[in-house]
């Protein structure tokens, strides 16, 4: 293997060395270089999602409040959205390599630690510590992407990432679901570490694809650093917590708002003004790339919320177990896999920017079909719904990622990968935020306007307490019994049309994001254009 040139501009890759696109490139190290960081994203991506369906039994082990155990979640998500963007700077500082093997380490190390916890604040401490430090590796496998490739294979490692990206959060529950029932819950945590070691082997064997820079760690802008936090976590809890807490009724969301349109200017501020910012925002400036970031944003919304909002109806309505819910699921995963090798022939071949639009249209048809979902819909009346969305979710990230991408300068494409991967965490957690009110609100509406219907002479409702109460005719007050079971089934049906108005949401916000696309201008190919370290 061929090595940089250590006189190259921040010690990146130059086109004499073996990952510029050239006859004498290595490809087996660049191959399982870059096999290893995927496998790595696609466990920093999956732990997001895998204890989702496990949480009562992870409840029950360590002896946590209803309140508490939502923390598992949001202490991995909060820190985490802090790292996704700082990793470009730290790639450029340490070199990818060094920031990949770094970040796995300490994702597997917390990951035991987490599994081992025998208290509520052990586990929220490692789970932060593990969400912080494995960020690190979702947004370098983007930068390596488009950096390490020649360009006529950048679509072909796209293709992977969009399927680590789409698939990972989409079976994390299922897989979680099983591992509790076959195993333990604190093997949710413990599966981390066989692959985590198969990463730090391969990354720290294959993946020397560039050197660090040294020097930019004088005048690190501690400020930046510090209002960007500040910034992003507050935003990030504001999403999580908020509609938990009713939202600005809670003094702490409230002041936790205010903190982050206080702090989300002055960091932007900081960044545009500082001779070397933590995050450089001068990406938003090519037009491809803000285009790139809102439908990334929009990719989010409909990737998390689509996989929130079907598992939480299959088992809130219909009382699926995590298997069968794994099972109507599994639509969605095998829709992706099948689009994948044709997405990517396609976006070769056509504009990217008519990828996205029919991609998005695809996702919105698909959610709105589920607007007439009843409390009957199961595997096979969900099975178009999940086909169109997964088809459409797996071509719109694609060609949304060639788009984003493609136009940037080398040395600017560290810096907006994380970006890029920020606002698919921020869209997701704007969407959950936003269905999660939506489900709460939309219920007591429609709970009202049934109730609302019913007269005191309407007749058929008549017979049907009638024959409640004499089929509770057994119990101490049957008048009493058969007003809750009616109640019960008013409230079921309440509950059906908010999760049909929550996918209609969902696919009005894709059909919306599809014309979006096309302010994007053309990509045009880059044949000869070698790629080079980002720095």
């Amino acid at each position: 293997m061929t090595t940089a040139n250590p006189a190259a501009a921040g010690g990146g890759v130059t086109p004499q060395s073996p990952v510029a696109g050239h006859p004498e490139i290595n490809w087996t190290m660049l191959l399982l270089g870059f096999a290893g960081m995927v496998v790595g994203q696609f466990m920093a991506i999956l732990d997001i999602q895998i204890v989702a369906a496990s949480l009562p039994q992870i409840q029950a082990g360590v002896g946590a409040s209803a309140d508490e155990i939502s923390w598992i979640q949001t202490a991995y998500l909060i820190p985490e959205v802090v790292m996704i963007p700082l990793s470009g700077f730290l790639s450029r500082l340490w070199g990818t390599q060094k920031l990949f093997l770094a970040s796995c380490a300490g994702f597997v190390l917390m990951s035991i630690a987490t599994g081992l916890s025998t208290s509520i604040d052990m586990m929220i401490l490692f789970r932060a510590i593990q969400g912080f430090v494995g960020g690190a590796m979702i947004p370098t496998v983007f930068a390596v992407a488009f950096t390490a490739f020649p360009p006529d294979k950048r679509v072909t490692a796209s293709v992977v990432m969009g399927l680590i990206v789409t698939l990972a959060p989409t079976v994390g529950p299922t897989l979680g679901g099983h591992l509790t029932e076959w195993l333990s819950w604190r093997w949710l945590f413990f599966i981390n570490v066989a692959p985590g070691l198969l990463v730090l082997f391969l990354v720290g064997r294959y993946g020397n694809f560039d050197k660090g820079d040294p020097s930019l760690a004088k005048g690190f802008d501690w400020w930046g650093l510090g209002f960007m936090a500040v910034f992003l976590m507050s935003m990030q809890y504001v999403l999580e917590e908020g509609a938990r807490n009713d939202w600005f009724d809670d003094t702490s969301i409230l002041l936790l708002a205010v903190v982050a349109a206080v702090a989300g200017p002055v960091f932007v501020w900081r960044s545009l003004t500082y001779r070397q910012p933590i995050v450089e925002l001068r990406a938003f400036t090519n037009r491809n790339f803000l285009v790139g970031f809102i439908m990334t944003f929009t990719v989010g919304f409909a990737l998390f919320g689509g996989t929130f909002l079907l598992p939480l109806f299959l088992g809130r309505v219909r009382d699926y177990s995590s298997a069968e819910v794994g099972t109507t699921m599994v639509v969605s995963g095998l829709a992706m896999f099948a689009t994948a090798p044709f997405a990517g022939r396609l976006v070769r071949k056509m504009d990217a920017r008519i990828l996205m639009f029919g991609g998005f249209m695809m996702c919105a048809w698909g959610m709105w079909e589920a607007r007439l979902v009843t409390d009957e819909w199961g595997f096979w009346q969900f099975a178009s719904v999940q086909a169109f969305r997964g088809v459409g979710v797996m071509l719109a990230m694609i060609a949304s990622q060639q788009v984003t991408m493609a136009t940037l300068p080398p040395h600017m494409v560290k810096n907006a990968s994380g970006l890029v991967n920020l606002s698919r965490n921020v869209g997701g957690a704007f969407g959950l935020a936003i269905l999660n009110t939506g489900l709460t609100t939309n219920t007591a509406v429609h709970i009202g306007e049934l109730t609302s219907g019913i007269t005191q002479g309407d007749q058929a409702m008549r017979h049907m307490m009638a024959g409640m109460a004499q089929r509770f005719a057994g119990t101490i007050d049957p008048a009493a019994s058969a007003m809750k079971a009616v109640y019960g089934i008013l409230q079921k049906q309440a509950t059906t049309m908010a999760f049909g108005d929550a996918f209609a949401l969902l696919g009005i916000m894709c059909a919306g994001a599809a014309f979006v696309t096309l302010l994007a201008q053309p990509v045009k190919a880059q044949p000869g254009a070698p790629p080079s370290d980002a720095h």
